[in-house]
Parts: C-alpha cells; structure tokens; sequence
C-alpha cells in the first residue's frame, strides 16, 4: 500500500514514523498528484490544517485518515479519533484489509459576489465567533491548544457590536424555496456539520456527519455580561435552552448583514458576508476507529 502524508504546523516527519513502523506502506509527502499516485491520505494536523486541503481530497476521492495534531482537532473528536494513538490504531486495522472507512458531508460557503466555493468541515459562523476565531490565531500555537478559543473571548467581546443578520434558509421538504428565519440583531450565526468546534463546544449538539443536513445557530442580542455567563454552557451544548438562541436544520441557507462581515470557518477565515452556505453530501471518505 502507498500512502500520503500531510504534515501540518507542528507535525514533522519524526511523528510520521511511529505510523512507517506499523504497517507495510510506502509513503509519499504532500498532497498526491492524482488518485492513482497512492492509496489513503493521512492528515497529521487539525481542523485548520484539513480545511485547507478539503479542495484537494474533494477531488481525489480517496480515504483520509485524521491524527489529531492541532490546537482544535474538533473533526477528529467528530470521528472519534481522540488520540494520535487511537488513529495509529485505526491506521492498523485499515492497512490489515479492515473496511473501517466511513462516508461524511462537508459544508460550503459561496460569496455572492465572486461564487468562489469553500468546502469545511466542521462548523463555520458570522458575527462574534469570526472575531474571536482571528484574534485566536494570533496566539502562539501552544497557547491555542490550551484553550485559544475560551482565552480570546473576553477581549474579543470588549471590542465587538452585534449586527443586524437577515437568515433565509430552505426548508427540506420544500428544496429551493427559502423562507426567512431570523432578520435581527445577531450576536453569533453559526452553521455546523459537526456537533463541536473551537476545541470541543458544543454549538450544535444535535448535529451528525452524514445526515445531509447543516444545523444553524442563531444567538440573537443579548448583553455582553450576560453573554459571557453563557459561554461555559457551550461546552455541554446547554445554551439552546436559552430564549434567544435559534437552532435548526437546513441543507441551503443565505446570510445578508448591512455591513459587510467576516465569515470563518474551521477557524480559518473564508470572505465576508453577503453568503449562501449549502451542503455537500458524502464528499468525503474517512478511516475510523
């Protein structure tokens, strides 16, 4: 078996040899040319260091194996790779011949206004989740992976002021036809195809891989105070029981703001608003525990 490996920030060549040492593979470093160049891709990185190459996979149509070597690793929790140690595990059992490969979706966010599609993979959003996602990355990576996300939050919100957010989205039963959703002052939007992102928050609880579904969060204005004292619930996905927190599915929605804002993703940035965000059924092939 040929395999590929891509290392992101972080990973060298030394944590590709504990995976060399334990299974008959030749390896390739980088991203293949083509599907015929080798036979699994495995990914030493996290969500930001796959976002990046999502296109690519996309295309190649091959089975992708995750090593949680990042700050968030959230599609690795996703797929229940918690561990460099349970995905060598899961390595193992896919070189023996095992078919321990599942099927997932993927998001997309388009533009309007230049149409240039962005696949992620696990959650993305509009609002104070863009400005804490950029001031996140601006910490050292050590730092990110002790918590970069929670840590960022408080000067985050010193300095952010909700915005206004018109959300239309399609209903399932009625593919093609939006119906407006929220058209308020909007704290946060997020639009997830993971339960969990920012290193294990729960803004979508409900939310599964392979259901063809997204699921939207909508938290409408509340006080910055407030606000803060919700965050912790995140973690357990506790925040939908709040009043002003909208949760629902949709395959198809479109976010309109008076201003344009910045729309992340896997915590990476992707453009700004105006946006239409969609799924992207089984696009991606993944080795699993």
């Amino acid at each position: 078996m040929l395999a590929a490996a891509i290392l992101g920030p972080g990973s060298t060549a030394k944590a590709l040899k504990l995976f060399e040492r334990t299974a008959a593979a030749r390896w390739i470093l980088g991203v293949p040319a083509d599907a015929t160049a080798c036979d699994a891709i495995v990914i030493f990185g996290g969500d930001g260091t796959i976002h990046r190459h999502l296109a690519q996979l996309v295309k190649l149509r091959l089975p992708v194996l995750v090593v949680p070597c990042g700050s968030g690793n959230d599609l690795a929790r996703a797929l229940n790779l918690r561990s460099i140690q349970s995905s060598l595990a899961a390595w193992r059992r896919f070189a023996a011949g095992a078919n321990n490969t599942r099927v997932i979706d993927l998001g997309i966010i388009t533009p309007l206004e230049t149409r240039t599609a962005t696949y992620y993979c696990c959650v993305g959003g509009v609002g104070l989740d863009g400005e804490i996602a950029r001031r996140a990355n601006r910490l050292p990576r050590w730092l990110r992976a002790r918590g970069g996300y929670a840590l960022s939050l408080p000067s985050a919100l010193l300095k952010f002021n909700a915005q206004p957010m018109r959300i239309v989205a399609c209903n399932a039963e009625q593919p093609g036809v939006f119906t407006e959703r929220s058209n308020q002052t909007t704290v946060v939007a997020a639009f997830a195809n993971t339960a969990g992102y920012g290193g294990g928050m729960k803004i979508a609880p409900r939310a599964q891989l392979n259901d063809g579904l997204l699921d939207v969060c909508i938290v409408g204005k509340l006080a910055k105070l407030r606000l803060l004292r919700l965050f912790p619930s995140l973690y357990f996905g506790r925040h939908l029981e709040v009043p002003e927190v909208e949760y629902f599915q949709s395959d198809r929605l479109k976010i309109e703001t008076e201003v344009p804002l910045e729309v992340y993703a896997d915590g990476e940035y992707v453009c700004r608003t105006p946006i239409e965000v969609n799924i992207a059924p089984k696009a991606l092939t993944v080795v699993v525990p």
